[in-house]
C-alpha cells in the first residue's frame, strides 16, 4: 500500500516540476510534510501555498481521466447532506452536490478509490457520478456543513428542552467548591449535558455512549437495542464533559488511568430518573457510558409482557408458590431483571418478607429489602444469601447464580420453605438445568428445587405508523424454519421509515419468552440425565413454545419483522 502511494505522490511531483509550478526544493519539503502528516501530496502543496488548488486538480484529472469540479459554484444541499453520514464523509473524503433522478454526484478527492463509489451505491440506494474536487477546500466543506448539523441539532435539543418548559435540574449530592465551579467555568458543557439526559430520556433511550476518537467526539443513544449516532460535539469539550459528569457522579476526576462507577440523578419536573455511569480509559480519552434508570418507563404489570396464555399462567402459578425456585435465563440486557423486579411486584404484599441481593440496584422498589453486592468487602451473592436467611425471609431474589456455593445456598433456601427467584445466563430453558449440574449442584436437588425457567430474549416492535406488509425470499423464509409454502401465508410486516421511528422502522420492544414448568415427568428426566434435546422435547410435547416458535407468534401477529425473530432466536 505504502509503495503504491509513493509512486502516485511522485508521479504528481514530476508533472508539477515539469510544468513550472513546482521546484525540486519545495516538492521534497512537501513530500517530507506528507510523510509526517500521512495526507496526500496534494492536499499538503495547498496547505502550504506552494501550489494552487486548482492546477493540482486539473491535472489529477486529466491523469485520471475524471471530470473535475470548482467546488466554489455549488451550494450544498442539507437534504442531500443527510443521504451520506457524516463519518463516513469525513473518513473517505467524499460530499453529494446534486441528485438528478436516480444518479447523485459526489465529489471526492482521491481519483484511484473507487470502493467508495461502490459502498456509496450500497447505502444510497443511487446510481453515482464521481467527480473530482480539490482535497483541501472539500475537507473545510465536509467539516464546516456536518459540523452545522451538529451544532444545529444541539440547539434544536436546548431549544427543545427550554419549549417544555419543564425544570431540568441535576441533584447533585456533594455541593462544593469543585462543582460551583465546574458550573461556572463550562456553562455551555453544563447546557449540553442537560440536553443530552433530557433528549435521551425523552426519545425512550437506554443507555447514553460518549466515546472519544483521536478527531472527534461522539454521542450516541441506545434506543430499542440499536446505537443511534445522535451528535458530534466539539473536541475541544472533551476535557470539560467527562470531568462535568465525573464531578456529578462523585467520581475521582483526577484519576484517568482506571475504570470507575457512579451514579447521578436528573431531576424533569416532578420525575426524578437516576443515571448509572461508567467511565473507561480509551486510547483517546475516557469514554463514558451513562445507563438511564427510569422509574416512570419501567412496566411492572406481567401481564403486559407479551406471554403467550399458557406461559403466563405457568409463570404466575410458580412465583405464587410459597417455597421452590424461579430461573429467569438470557443474554446481558435482554430484561432479566425487569421480569425480575415484575414478579417481585406482583407477590408484594404486607405479609411477605422479600430480600433482594443485586449488582447494582437498578430500580429501588417500595417494601423491598434490596442489598448492594460488594464483592470488593466481600458482600457477595453467598454471604448476602447466608446472611438473608438469617432475616426471616418468604422470598429471596439473587441478582445472579454465578458460582456452585451461590446455586447450592439459593437451592437449599428453595428446599427449606422459601420462594427463591434469580438470573443465569444460558441459551434457552432447557440447558439453564444442565448448566447447575454442571456447575456441581446436585441433580436430585436441581429437580426437587426448580419450578420453573423462563428463557427471554427482545425484538424490536414495527413502528405502527409506517408500517407496511413485506415479502421475503425464500432463503431468508427457510432461515426462520419455515417452507416456501408456509412463508406465503406468513402476514409479514416491515416499517417503511417514518419521523416517529427515526427512519428505522422500530418502534419500541417487545420479549420472546420460552417458559418451562417443571412437571413431575421433566423432573424425572433430570435425575435420569437426559439430555437437553429429549428434556426440550418433552417440554414441547408438554405445550412449551421455544423462543423461535414465540417469536413466530409475534410475527403473525405482526409485532415484529423476519429479521428480527431470526437474529435472537437459535434454530
Amino acid at each position: 500500500m505504502t509503495t503504491t502511494l509513493a509512486a502516485d505522490t511522485e508521479r504528481l511531483g514530476d508533472v508539477l516540476i515539469r510544468e513550472g509550478l513546482l521546484t525540486r526544493a519545495k516538492c521534497d519539503q512537501a513530500l517530507a510534510e506528507q510523510r509526517s502528516s500521512g495526507h496526500r501530496l496534494g492536499y499538503v502543496l495547498v496547505k502550504l501555498g506552494l501550489v494552487p488548488e486548482l492546477e493540482i486538480t486539473k491535472i489529477l484529472a486529466r491523469q485520471h481521466r475524471m471530470p473535475a469540479v470548482d467546488l466554489s459554484r455549488f451550494e450544498v444541499d442539507p437534504k442531500i447532506l443527510k443521504l451520506i453520514p457524516a463519518d463516513l464523509a469525513n473518513k473517505q473524503v467524499v460530499l453529494p452536490l446534486k441528485r438528478e433522478g436516480r444518479t447523485l454526484t459526489v465529489a471526492m478527492a482521491d481519483p484511484t478509490n473507487m470502493g467508495v463509489v461502490e459502498d456509496l451505491k450500497f447505502i444510497t440506494r443511487y446510481d453515482v457520478f464521481p467527480v473530482l474536487a480539490g482535497e483541501y477546500t472539500l475537507r473545510s466543506i465536509i467539516e464546516r456543513h456536518y459540523q452545522q448539523g451538529n451544532d444545529q441539532h444541539l440547539q434544536d435539543i436546548l431549544k427543545d428542552m427550554e419549549g417544555q418548559g419543564e425544570d431540568v435540574e441535576i441533584v447533585s449530592e456533594m455541593e462544593d467548591e469543585a462543582a460551583t465551579q465546574a458550573q461556572i467555568d463550562d456553562a455551555p458543557v453544563v447546557k449540553l449535558i442537560n440536553g443530552l439526559l433530557t433528549d435521551a430520556v425523552r426519545r425512550g433511550a437506554s443507555d447514553i455512549h460518549i466515546e472519544p476518537f483521536e478527531f472527534e467526539l461522539r454521542v450516541r443513544y441506545r434506543i430499542d437495542g440499536a446505537l443511534l449516532e445522535v451528535m458530534k460535539p466539539p473536541l475541544k469539550m472533551k476535557a470539560a464533559l467527562t470531568s462535568r459528569i465525573k464531578i456529578l457522579s462523585q467520581l475521582n476526576i483526577a484519576e484517568r488511568r482506571v475504570p470507575q462507577d457512579g451514579r447521578l440523578k436528573l431531576k424533569m419536573g416532578n420525575r426524578v430518573i437516576d443515571f448509572r455511569v461508567s467511565v473507561l480509559p480509551v486510547l483517546f480519552g475516557e469514554k463514558i457510558v451513562l445507563r438511564i434508570l427510569d422509574k416512570g418507563n419501567l412496566t411492572l404489570d406481567l401481564s403486559k409482557f407479551g406471554f403467550e396464555k399458557k406461559a403466563e399462567d405457568d409463570l404466575m402459578a410458580a412465583i405464587l408458590n410459597p417455597y421452590g425456585m424461579v430461573l429467569v435465563t438470557g443474554p446481558t440486557g435482554s430484561g432479566k431483571t425487569t421480569t425480575l423486579y415484575s414478579a417481585l411486584s406482583r407477590i408484594n404484599t404486607i405479609e411477605s418478607n422479600i430480600m433482594t441481593a443485586e449488582d447494582p440496584v437498578e430500580y429501588n422498589l417500595m417494601g423491598i429489602n434490596q442489598v448492594l453486592v460488594r464483592n470488593e468487602i466481600g458482600l457477595t451473592f453467598a454471604a448476602a444469601l447466608k446472611a438473608f436467611l438469617r432475616q426471616d425471609p418468604n422470598i429471596i431474589m439473587i441478582g445472579e447464580i454465578r458460582d456452585l456455593e451461590t446455586g447450592s445456598i439459593a437451592i437449599k433456601a428453595a428446599l427449606t420453605g422459601h420462594l427463591v427467584l434469580s438470573t443465569l445466563h444460558t441459551n434457552d430453558a432447557p440447558s439453564t438445568i444442565t448448566r447447575m449440574i454442571d456447575m456441581g449442584i446436585e441433580a436430585f436437588n436441581v429437580a426437587s428445587a426448580v419450578n420453573l425457567v423462563v428463557a427471554q430474549r427482545l425484538v424490536r416492535r414495527v413502528c405502527t405508523e409506517c408500517a407496511a406488509p413485506a415479502t421475503y425470499k425464500p432463503e431468508e423464509i427457510k432461515s426462520l424454519g419455515l417452507t416456501p409454502e408456509q412463508g406465503k401465508k406468513m402476514p409479514f410486516r416491515k416499517g417503511t421509515g417514518c419521523d416517529v421511528c427515526s427512519g428505522t422502522g422500530y418502534k419500541g420492544r417487545a420479549g420472546l419468552y420460552e417458559v418451562m414448568a417443571m412437571s413431575p415427568e421433566l423432573r424425572r428426566m433430570v435425575l435420569r440425565g437426559a439430555s437437553v434435546a429429549d428434556i426440550q422435547a418433552m417440554a414441547v410435547k408438554e405445550g412449551m413454545l421455544t423462543l423461535r416458535m414465540d417469536g413466530l407468534k409475534k410475527i403473525e401477529r405482526g409485532v415484529t419483522t423476519l429479521e428480527e425473530v431470526v437474529k435472537e432466536t437459535a434454530a
